[in-house]
């Protein structure tokens, strides 16, 4: 199981498919990876849910933040961790329980029983691949298919 290795027209279909976000990690700090991830997703149009017990019930970019995954109480399709890579594995179980469709790791986070497990569960798997980086490659600015 490559866990790094992704084609194109996979990472394509996984961010033109989901409509909402869990973004596990979020913080209200504007110099933080999380939040300039979450701003993308934003103004990309996806609907996305701060998840951060340290944050809970503080407003991220316009967003109430929630304690875990669990207390979120619309459907989501995609689970974005940035954690450590130690409570993916937390969070994989979490995302099967609400029914998440993809399970996605940012740039470094790598856990091969969360992917396995994730997968088992019938959820797509990347990880160790940013959302914000995948979005701003060519294939989404020259074809408007894909926007």
């Amino acid at each position: 199981m490559k866990l790094d290795k992704y084609s194109d027209d996979f990472l394509i279909e996984i961010l033109t498919s989901v409509k909402t976000i869990a973004l596990v990690g979020a913080s209200s700090n504007p110099d933080r990876d999380s939040f300039k991830v979450m701003k993308v997703l934003l103004d990309s149009g996806y609907k996305v849910f701060p998840v951060n017990p340290n944050e809970k019930d503080n407003i991220i970019l316009g967003q109430s933040c929630h304690a875990d995954l669990n207390s979120i109480d619309e459907s989501i399709d995609m689970v974005d961790i940035f954690r450590a890579t130690e409570a993916v594995l937390g969070v994989t179980k979490e995302a099967i329980e609400i029914g998440a469709k993809v399970l996605w790791t940012q740039l470094d986070i790598i856990n091969k029983e969360a992917a396995e497990i994730a997968q088992n569960a019938g959820l797509k798997v990347v990880m160790n691949r940013c959302p914000k980086i995948e979005l701003a490659k060519e294939y989404w600015t020259s074809n408007k298919n894909y926007t």
